[in-house]
């Protein structure tokens, strides 16, 4: 029995089903490709009485995250956003900043670079080892009650204390909300991003559901969960990143005041797609499959009308397209990547194989199939020199568009 592990109801209806797929970034070597691979089912349900969307928990964040394949500084848009973000704060000479999920030190480069104190709290121990390496004082850690009272015992509590898409990562909601609570200054901040279920369900964005992502958030559920841990939401943004994301700013429950204007009005915004209630769900699983059939029949004509397709990037959710569609080499040639770490690798199901960008040009291929989507923008911007030979570009999401 699948129950939810935001309030325990049992009542979850489900969203989509994409069949059982591996965890997206399980990248495989070359001598993996014999091996055993385990796949998982990928079924989003929706919670009746709390509206928490999510997957079961069936890989633990210790599979994942304790050696992981992603490195947030390879997209040069994100990190702009992180300098934006750091630059907004309003840092004094004085501050703490805490970042959960730090990653690459992609975010606190900027506060280092301020003068400023921080510290990241990192699970996984190659990305974690790269920010140490670029001066961004790291701890290896899940972030747990405990870890953080850890964490307070040596540094103190921060001023800032910032989560940013790794708050769906986490299948203990309220042990981690319960750790932010207790990271932040009771005057203190706590700023969360993560995708807005908002978007996912309008743009069919069904590719950044994958294993990784636990749960999956509007602002009514993600207000619900951070009340568990003693926190409670004051304002929220709108944000583009990862097809559309919110950020939602909170403070300890006992200091943090009326909410926004803007949680009334995104919170109404929701209400009105239906989100707060199961008819805002019916028909995502039929627009999913329509993008399903629309991307195999243009790889399969442009198969047999000999044309090259390769693919840019090997994103976690490239990898649930990939598997959802069935697509394997005879269809998609090779993807490239920016991250070495993948170099020479295959992704993990559909066994694709993976090169440096510097592919795509050597090879001149007739269609390059952009798996991060999101990061459209600076994509179309990267890749502008596949028009000197007629090449295209395909986005698959929200419907196929050929540029």
């Amino acid at each position: 029995m699948t129950v939810c592990r935001l309030c325990g109801s049992t009542d979850l209806t489900g969203v989509v089903d994409l069949g059982a797929t591996p965890p997206c970034e399980r990248i495989l070597t070359a001598e993996q490709l014999d091996e055993p691979e385990p796949a998982y089912p990928l079924h989003l349900r929706v919670c009746t009485s709390c509206w928490l969307a999510q997957i079961p928990p069936l890989i633990s964040p210790e599979e994942t995250f304790t050696d992981y394949a992603y490195f947030s500084s390879y997209s040069t848009s994100w990190v702009e956003h992180a300098r934006s973000f750091v630059a907004g704060l309003g840092l004094r000479p004085d501050s703490f900043v805490v970042e959960v999920a730090s990653n690459d030190g992609y975010l606190l480069r900027h506060v280092v670079e301020r003068g400023v104190r921080c510290l990241g709290i990192e699970p996984s121990v190659n990305v974690g080892t790269v920010a140490r390496e670029n001066g961004v004082p790291t701890v290896t850690a899940f972030l747990t009650p405990e870890s953080a009272r850890a964490v307070v015992r040596e540094h103190g509590t921060a001023d800032y204390v910032v989560a940013n898409n790794v708050y769906a990562h986490i299948p203990d909601v309220v042990g981690f909300t319960e750790g932010l609570r207790t990271l932040v200054a009771d005057d203190g901040l706590v700023s969360i991003e993560v995708q807005h279920l908002l978007t996912l369900i309008e743009g069919n964005q069904y590719d950044t559901i994958y294993h990784e992502h636990f749960q999956y958030y509007t602002l009514a559920s993600a207000q619900r969960a951070l009340a568990s841990g003693g926190l409670s939401v004051v304002d929220v943004e709108l944000l583009p990143t990862h097809g559309g994301s919110i950020r939602v700013w909170a403070k300890p429950a006992e200091t943090a005041g009326a909410p926004s204007q803007q949680v009334s009005d995104v919170l109404a915004l929701e209400k009105a797609a239906g989100l707060h209630e199961l008819s805002g769900y019916a028909g995502f699983a039929a627009r999913v499959a329509k993008v399903r059939r629309d991307l195999l029949r243009f790889l399969i004509d442009a198969a047999e009308d000999g044309k090259t397709v390769v693919g840019y990037g090997a994103p976690g959710k490239g990898n649930t397209l990939l598997n959802h569609c069935g697509i394997r080499p005879d269809l998609l040639a090779y993807t490239v990547d920016r991250n070495p770490y993948k170099h020479g690798k295959f992704t993990p199901g559909a066994r694709i194989p993976i090169f440096a960008p510097d592919r795509i040009a050597a090879d001149r291929p007739d269609y390059v199939l952009v798996l991060p989507w999101n990061l459209r923008d600076e994509l179309v911007e990267q890749l502008s020199y596949v028009r000197q030979w007629g090449g295209r570009l395909v986005f698959p999401i929200p419907s196929l568009e050929i540029v």
